[in-house]
Parts: C-alpha cells; sequence; structure tokens
C-alpha cells in the first residue's frame, strides 16, 4: 500500500496558475497508477488526470490544453501543473493511487482508486 500526502493548493485569480504535488510513500511507487482527483462543492469527484507508470496520462476535457499531469518515480512524486484557472476549476484536489502499471478506463470513475491524500484546496476567484 501507499500513503499519499498533497500539497501546493491555494487561492488564485482568474487566469492564474498553480502547481500541486504529492509525494508517495510505502509501496513500489513505479507499480501504482496515479490520479489527480478534484471535488467541487456540491459536486461528486472527478478524475482530472490519471498518469501511468511510464508517465503516460490520461485527462479530463475539461482541463486538456490548461492542466498537466507528470511523476517522477525516483522522487515518488507527482505533479499537477494548473494554467489558466477558471473559477470553475475550484475544488478540493486529491492526488489517488490504485495498483497496476496502466490506469484505470475513465468511464469507470473514481471507483477503482484505493488510495487517497487528505486533499489540498484550489480557489480560484474571478
Amino acid at each position: 500500500q501507499v500513503q499519499l500526502a498533497e500539497s501546493g493548493g491555494g487561492s488564485v485569480e482568474s487566469g492564474g496558475s498553480l502547481r500541486l504535488s504529492c509525494v508517495a510513500s510505502g509501496d513500489a511507487f513505479n507499480e501504482y497508477c496515479m490520479a489527480w482527483i478534484r471535488q467541487a462543492p456540491g459536486k461528486e469527484r472527478e478524475v482530472v488526470v490519471s498518469i501511468d507508470s511510464n508517465s503516460g496520462t490520461n485527462s479530463a476535457d475539461s482541463v486538456k490544453g490548461r492542466f498537466a499531469g507528470s511523476r517522477d518515480n525516483a522522487k515518488n512524486t507527482i505533479a499537477l501543473e494548473m494554467n489558466t484557472l477558471k473559477p470553475e476549476d475550484t475544488a478540493m484536489y486529491y492526488c489517488a493511487a490504485v495498483r497496476g502499471f496502466s490506469c484505470p478506463p475513465r468511464t469507470l470513475g473514481i471507483g477503482p482508486y484505493r488510495y487517497w491524500g487528505q486533499g489540498t484546496q484550489v480557489t480560484v476567484s474571478s
């Protein structure tokens, strides 16, 4: 199993940028699919971007061209670079993991993700 801890959230104006980080400890990091998942007020959690063990990514349509997920297997970390932020990006952002070299299909949603961090808040003001 892995333990996850996010950092880097905060408040920013519309059009601004933020970078989130997540550090993993425990099991073999490179054997896990990692993901950034968010939950906006009053909405269900959604997978923002998943990152497989080879750093292949799959992003939600709502963030394509603005957000980029990455991982560093040597440092047991993943990151989420968020640009051109919009008020609708306001949410709690979670780092999550599921064992496997490839990531679950987006159609499965958040269900497969077994390990979660405590979350970091991102607030975008208009």
